[in-house]
């Protein structure tokens, strides 16, 4: 994970870390002023540039660090790439419940499942090839003294252990996060940060390294895209999709000691709660590999009403649509489509793994048949979701919604419709989210 000397290194300074913590909370309207009354205080510009960022930063951050933000360093880069807190130490409370006391974090980046596992009480010691990262990190980790930082290649602490060839000292889990995106790529493009990587190759360190280490028989777990193709998972290790608040964040591979018994796929759910940085969680798991799941006779259009459900995409992404709609005693609509309807909602068995939406009506779809529709209930505004048909949900609903409407008494006012595919039928169904 490269990072940018300009926008970091004059925090790593006595004089720039103290800046950076004196500032007050972060406030876009002020930030101009306050540049402006720093620099008449005496401080570089470089040094103010530097610091507002951080500040900048550390605001955006709170969101996936909490109060541990307000004390930490951070790239643009790492913030976006960094796993997020209530994740990393569900990460850390695996490498504890399978009995180890320390934790190799190779390709630590900013620090986050670093911060982690310290935080459990876990020895941490955290490889990075990027000096400015692995000194950034090295102040994100200062409150646990059991942590420490290395600047180096995971291949070269890895050989120095010899851990390629032999299980790694006892008590030890090895923990890798590798970088998936090319920072040079960036420099010729328009985009406004490193591009992704698909070539499990072109990973640092690339997968072939991770799978060598794997074999050691090592217990350790590796964060990886959550595209990755399942081709490419290795048949020994338990692959767990993670989600946060419906947005898919990961897939984990647990190799050897980190790997459960008897689970190849897992699908985990974080929902947040009231209660800063709490999530309940809700999880599915299955012994079968990819492809030998678990198969239901679609039921079409004709099993369309009751509840239906729109998974999580941790579930569809772990091919377990088909075991949660057999769990919660579902009917699987079309075997491409990720949909499944159940009579009614069961708030004991729902399990925070598919988001419900009660069926008010079911019609055949068409542009012209969902223009008709919206005019006959005064529809003003319409929330679209889609599966398995080619349109644009934006650009649909300019298509059927009036400019001008004569509101009536029994008026709509706002729908939300699910359009999708079952076989060769292409309908729309009138819902109300749960």
């Amino acid at each position: 994970m490269s990072s940018s000397p300009d926008s970091l290194t004059p925090v790593l300074t006595p004089e720039g870390w103290e800046l950076v913590n004196s500032l007050p909370p972060y406030d876009p309207s002020a930030s101009f002023g306050l540049n402006e009354q720093l620099r008449r205080e005496g401080h570089p510009a470089e040094r103010v540039a530097a610091a507002l960022t951080q500040s900048r930063l550390r605001a955006e951050a709170r969101g996936k660090f909490g109060d541990f933000a307000d004390r930490m360093l951070f790239t643009h880069e790492g913030l976006q790439q960094s796993t997020r807190l209530p994740v990393a130490a569900r990460h850390a409370q695996r490498f504890r419940a399978a009995g180890l006391d320390r934790v190799v974090d190779l390709g630590c980046g900013l620090g986050a499942d670093a911060l982690a596992a310290a935080s459990l009480g876990l020895s941490v010691t955290g490889v990075e090839a990027d000096e400015i990262t692995a000194a950034a990190a090295t102040i994100n980790l200062l409150p646990f003294p059991e942590a420490k930082v290395l600047h180096s290649t995971a291949e070269s602490f890895a050989a120095t252990y010899e851990l390629t060839g032999a299980t790694a000292p006892r008590g030890w889990g090895l923990w890798l996060d590798p970088a998936r995106r090319d920072p040079q790529a960036a420099e010729g493009s328009r985009s406004s940060g490193p591009t992704r990587l698909w070539d499990p190759e072109s990973f640092s360190p690339p997968l072939s390294f991770v799978l060598k280490l794997a074999r050691t028989g090592t217990p350790m777990g590796v964060k990886l895209g959550p595209g990755l193709p399942h081709d490419l998972i290795p048949v020994d290790c338990e692959a767990e999709w993670v989600s946060v608040d419906g947005d898919l964040v990961e897939v984990v591979l647990w190799f050897n000691g980190l790997a459960r018994p008897g689970i190849r796929r897992a699908a985990t759910a974080l929902q947040s709660q009231p209660q800063p940085q709490a999530h309940r969680v809700a999880e599915l798991t299955s012994s079968t590999d990819f492809g030998a799941g678990l198969e239901l006779e679609p039921s079409g259009s004709a099993g369309l009403t009751g509840v239906l459900h729109e998974p999580d995409p941790a579930v569809i992404r772990s091919e377990l649509v088909a075991e949660l709609a057999d769990e919660l005693g579902g009917r699987l609509l079309d075997g491409h489509i990720a949909y499944f309807c159940t009579d009614a909602p069961d708030p004991d068995t729902e399990r925070g793994l598919s988001r419900g939406y009660r069926i008010q009506d079911v019609r055949p779809y068409s542009v012209k048949a969902l223009k008709a529709w919206a005019a006959e209930e005064s529809v003003t505004s319409l929330e679209i979701k889609k599966r398995g048909v080619d349109i644009l949900p934006e650009q649909l609903r300019q298509q059927v919604l009036p400019k001008k409407q004569t509101r009536r008494r029994s008026a709509r006012h706002h729908a939300t419709v699910i359009i999708t595919r079952l076989g060769q039928e292409r309908v729309f169904a009138v819902v109300d989210p749960l």
